[in-house]
């Protein structure tokens, strides 16, 4: 016992010793010239260790007791002077940096004299040495935000034979739908692989959003599954149709579904934990399986450039690298436009910034109206020790429209009933538009080559679970490097609870 307790006062001495030697800086890039904030700009600690600002400017630095030996940051944005700061002039306080002149020196006008066919030619050869394939360990931070919008929602109340179906309670359920609602995870992760496949050890991870929203409509779903059991006969079946569509659907599955709900939600929140991971390694391994230089990517306009035209419009300085500015747009029916930002020594795209020009998907029929509207995405790749560019940061939206407009009608028949098969009926109009965009965020800290080995011997920590917060906690991530939340995040609180 006097063994163990020296050990614990030994763990919790050094831990101690951290947290007091740790650093944090909070600060803001500005343009000198346009005080304006400065996103997307690199934070560099280390040659492979940094950050990046978020949309704002903004970052928030832990320099722990491995930056011992550590004075200076160096801060560097597309089209900027790179600048070193001290690190004690630095703490809560502006970085103020200027834009860099273009030299065009011989580096531009000799061997590099390419047509802008050449170019994306030669960027589309060095794909396979230019990026990193390989198995890797790479330290990351990732957000998702989701944002759910009801623009229109009409119930037209019909008919109902079930007395407790009334127009009344179609009223006060639409009324408890919220029209808007916010939904944010964040993760801080080991991610184990390649772009293909992968495993994640969550360190820690947050969800942000309003529960009472759940409660509510929790209370309104039992309401509706008693006036269910209690009107509705088990060795029945519903007949649900919208105009001339229609599906059946047993009773007794539903009537058992409901009988054991609370034992199904006590086994699903037993494995919330292994879902939630799941849920963030598929996310990340659809991410990284999205980026532009993969085969097969909805976003096709390097592995297609011949459906695009490409404009050499300038050239700029990103990290001290000379890089040409190429803007791309689709030549016919093709979905994407944007600028890549191409390595003139080496051709690779170290940064690309695009978007859709027109809906993705598009359905409309019969009422029902469906858009694939929005795909808006940011991608900075840096280069490592191994001399292959890595994932630095991304950011993507997604977004989509669902519109529906018709009548509904949910009809109970039973056929061991004499007379006729029709026992009850519930009948409604729905005019309905709902919006849903999804926004992601990863930052990558570092990145370490793996062997085979290592990965299959690489684990994954079920244990962790998201802890819920009600609103944004800046204390939350103290201690660890993320990117700081946008304004929008941080003023987010969950709606009081009703007594």
């Amino acid at each position: 016992m006097i063994y163990n307790s020296s050990l614990v006062v030994s763990i919790a001495f050094f831990m101690t010793c951290l947290v007091i030697n740790a650093q944090t800086i909070t600060s803001r890039v500005i343009d000198k010239k346009t005080n304006q904030p400065i996103p997307y700009a690199t934070i560099q600690v280390s040659e492979d260790q940094g950050i990046i600002t978020n949309e704002e400017g903004r970052f928030n630095l832990i320099l722990g007791s491995k930056h011992s030996n550590i004075d200076s940051i160096y801060v560097s944005s597309m089209g900027y002077e790179k600048v070193g700061v001290s690190i004690k002039n630095v703490v809560d306080s502006i970085i103020y940096i200027q834009p860099k002149a273009i030299e065009l020196k011989s580096v531009f006008i000799s061997n590099k004299n390419l047509t802008i066919d050449e170019i994306i030619d030669t960027v589309k050869e060095r794909i396979p040495e230019n990026y990193n394939f390989e198995l890797s360990h790479r330290r990351l931070f990732f957000r998702e935000s989701e944002f759910n919008t009801i623009k229109k929602l009409n119930i037209k109340f019909k008919e109902s034979t079930i007395r407790e179906l009334d127009k009344k309670l179609i009223d006060s359920v639409v009324t408890i739908i919220p029209r808007k609602s916010e939904y944010y995870t964040e993760t801080l992760c080991d991610f184990y692989g390649d772009l293909e496949e992968g495993k994640i050890n969550i360190i820690k991870a947050a969800e942000l959003y309003d529960k009472n929203n759940e409660v509510s409509m929790e209370a309104m779903t039992k309401r509706m599954e008693t006036i269910f059991k209690k009107n509705v006969k088990p060795d029945s079946y519903l007949k649900i149709k919208s105009g001339l569509f229609g599906t059946k659907v047993q009773v007794d599955s539903i009537l058992e579904q409901t009988e054991n709900g609370d034992e199904i939600k006590d086994k699903i929140d037993k494995e919330n934990t292994g879902d939630f991971l799941k849920n963030q390694r598929r996310a990340l391994k659809s991410l990284l399986s999205s980026l532009f230089f993969n085969e097969d990517v909805m976003s096709n306009f390097l592995n297609k450039s011949g459906r695009y035209d490409f404009k050499l419009v300038d050239y700029t300085y990103i990290d001290d690298q000379s890089v040409y500015i190429i803007n791309f747009s689709p030549k016919r029916s093709e979905d994407f436009k944007g600028t890549l930002y191409v390595n003139t020594e080496d051709f690779a795209v170290i940064r690309v910034d695009y978007e859709n020009v027109k809906n993705l998907r598009n359905f409309k029929l019969l009422g029902i109206h469906y858009q694939d509207n929005l795909y808006r995405a940011k991608m900075l790749f840096t280069k490592g020790t191994n001399q292959k560019y890595d994932l630095k940061f991304l950011e993507m939206y997604r977004g989509e429209f669902f519109g529906f407009d018709r009548p509904l009608k949910v009809i109970e028949k039973n056929k061991h009933v004499k007379g006729r098969r029709k026992q009850n009926e519930l009948s409604l109009g729905i005019d309905a538009v709902n919006t849903y965009k999804r926004k992601y965020e990863i930052v990558v800290f570092d990145s370490k080559q793996l062997t085979k080995t290592e990965y299959n011997s690489s684990i994954e920590n079920k244990s962790i679970k998201p802890q819920y917060l009600s609103k944004y906690d800046p204390q939350f991530w103290q201690g660890y490097n993320i990117i700081e939340p946008n304004a929008a995040i941080k003023r987010f609180t969950a709606t009081p609870e009703v007594e």
